[in-house]
């Protein structure tokens, strides 16, 4: 079963978008960019995403990256 990966356009500021398409790149993931997660008040304050439905976030987008491809190894492990 194929992983997701969903993030928030207003959250690229972070860099998370160029953090999370090499998840896509590599073939771990899909990743898809909204408009809107509805998680305004999370999304101006870190960079976070969705992995299957659950938030994942980091200090930073390099840390972000990190932390969704361990959440996506678990998922793996499931």
């Amino acid at each position: 079963m194929k992983r997701i990966v969903e993030f928030c356009a207003g959250n690229t500021s972070y860099g998370t978008d160029r953090a999370l398409r090499p998840l896509e790149e590599q073939g771990l993931c899909s990743v898809i960019e909204y408009g809107c997660l509805t998680s305004c008040g999370q999304c101006d304050q870190t960079p976070f995403a969705l992995v299957n439905n659950e938030e994942v976030e980091a200090p930073t987008a390099k840390e972000l990256y990190a932390a969704v491809l361990k959440r996506l190894r678990e998922l793996e492990t499931k």
